[in-house]
């Protein structure tokens, strides 16, 4: 394993080493960093023209300047020493712009990669078990359909409709009969489509969901919910026992009671946390909601222990997921609460969903009210880099999942009798995650090369408005900075692509 470890790592800095040897000339030679300077009337032209000659070594051919960066930027591992990946035209240092860049970006990116591979591969492995279905081609049309578009088209269009029009209906959120009938029409067909079944079947179903949509829908806006939200005690029992029930299916399967119950037992302490625990959560910050979360998890899996079973590891596994889950839906109705002050915000004025920035200015609130904030200021350009990188692993989960489900060990797998369940999780969705594993690793960087254009369409300062600026005034160092980032970010998760190989496959073995 280790000398595995060190060739590759060998291998991924001479590529490094040669990408941002050919990045660097390409920015060198693409312009003159003087020539702002060069048609300048100012008196001082001169001394500016050689202040910035010395700042970015113009003096040195660029063969020779590149190496002069390169040992700069050497220094940022090796320990103890300091990191220079030089300055800006503007006589900025590239860390420190980084640093101020870096987390808006990662913000950005891991929220899009985290819920587009768990969406994506999800929906895709659904559509191959319901091959064929109407799922199937409805989701293929729509997977097609956003694999085509531009990313930029996409952010332009949720910027046009995801916040302006948006912004237009909380001004008087009221929903009209004609939306509601719209709308409770349009959850019959998805409905439908999912479960799908005999004709008789399908009616009931669009019936059904038409109805209760309708309902639904009239009561939220009869309630005025979408002025003041909020799930309640009563929802999350439905939804969490929704989901305790779901998750337990899936992982240790109905039968398996202990689990169930031990899910279910989560719902339980999830509705306490809401009603009795209340207080604690007014003086909330990032690190108590992390620690918070733990201790979700940790409650799930000691119930999970304590209620045991036939199989121990599946009920804490089931309880621990549920808790997780229910843990997220406690804390996205304490932020729910804190919507109508964040709404009334003199800084807001009434336009919750912005379409700049990466928060707002001088807002003044508590945890709750800043963190609506800056998820409110995220949440379309992580749904425009959702939306182009969801249609690739759909499409890609589908088809391995439809090899994986043509191989001879499923078929005797069933032919043992186990359950489809047992076949699908157990068997078949572990070895499909293995070409998805690569996959992962190519579209992360792709995520990061998307997130420089959504960030100059919503006006976040990150490392893309960096990217960008650097290129438009031919300044080498802050364009190299974000290679160094998105290039150590690539080989990072390949490296981690080839060893998830061997966790995934105990036939693939790293030497």
């Amino acid at each position: 394993m280790t000398s595995y470890l060190l060739r590759r790592l060998l291998a991924s800095v001479l590529i490094l080493l040669g990408a941002s040897f050919i990045v660097y000339m390409l920015i060198a030679f693409s312009g003159d960093p003087l020539q702002e300077l060069r048609v300048s009337n100012r008196p001082n032209r001169e001394q500016l023209m050689q202040a910035r000659i010395d700042l970015l070594n113009l003096d040195v051919p660029p063969v020779l300047r590149y190496f002069v960066w390169l040992g700069g930027a050497a220094k940022c591992v090796v320990p103890f020493a300091q990191c220079d990946l030089g300055s800006s035209i503007q006589g900025q240092p590239v860390t420190a712009a980084l640093q101020s860049a870096i987390p808006s970006t990662l913000q950005l990116v891991t929220g899009a990669a985290v819920l587009a591979i768990t969406i994506g591969i999800a929906v895709g492995i659904v559509t191959a078990l319901r091959q064929y279905s109407a799922l199937d081609y409805s989701v293929t049309f729509i997977a097609f359909l956003f694999f085509s578009l531009p990313v930029f088209w996409v952010a332009v269009l949720l910027k046009e409709f995801g916040a302006i029009g948006f912004n237009d209906f909380l001004a008087d959120p009221r929903l009209s009969t004609q939306t509601i009938v719209i709308g409770a029409l349009a959850s019959g067909v998805i409905w439908t489509v999912i479960l799908s079944g005999s004709w008789l079947r399908r009616a009931i179903t669009f019936v059904s969901a038409t109805v209760v949509s309708a309902g639904i829908m009239y009561y939220l806006s009869a309630s005025d919910w979408f002025a003041y939200p909020g799930i309640g005690p009563v929802v999350l029992v439905v939804l969490g026992s929704g989901i305790a029930i779901g998750v337990t299916a899936i992982v240790a399967g109905l039968q398996n009671r202990p689990a169930l119950y031990a899910s279910l037992s989560m719902v339980v302490l999830g509705v306490l946390v809401m009603t009795v625990g209340a207080p604690l959560l007014n003086s909330m910050n990032i690190w108590l909601l992390i620690l918070y979360g733990a201790i979700a998890v940790g409650c799930g899996l000691l119930a999970g222990h304590l209620f045991g079973g036939y199989d121990p590891g599946q009920s804490r596994k089931a309880a621990a997921l549920t808790a997780f889950i229910v843990a997220i839906l406690v804390a996205l109705d304490r932020f729910m609460q804190a919507w109508p002050e964040y709404f009334n915000n003199t800084r807001v004025r009434g336009r919750p969903i912005s379409t700049i920035g990466a928060t707002t200015p001088n807002l003044v609130g508590d945890f709750w009210v800043h963190g609506i904030d800056k998820y409110g200021h995220l949440v379309l350009p992580t749904f425009a880099l959702l939306l182009i990188s969801l249609a690739s692993y759909t499409r890609y989960s589908r088809s391995s999942m439809l090899e994986v489900m043509e191989q001879d060990y499923v078929r005797t797998a069933r032919a043992k009798g186990l359950s489809e369940r047992v076949v699908v999780v157990r068997h078949a969705f572990r070895n499909a995650l293995i070409p998805l594993a690569t996959i992962v690793a190519f579209d992360i960087g792709g995520l990061i090369g998307g997130a420089v254009i959504t960030e100059n369409v919503f006006s976040i300062k990150g490392m893309g408005t960096l990217f960008i600026t650097g290129i438009k005034n031919v300044d080498p160092n802050p364009v190299m900075g974000v290679f160094v980032v998105v290039g150590i970010t690539a080989v990072t998760f390949n490296l981690l692509a080839d060893l998830a190989y061997s966790a995934l496959d105990p036939r693939v073995r790293v030497h």
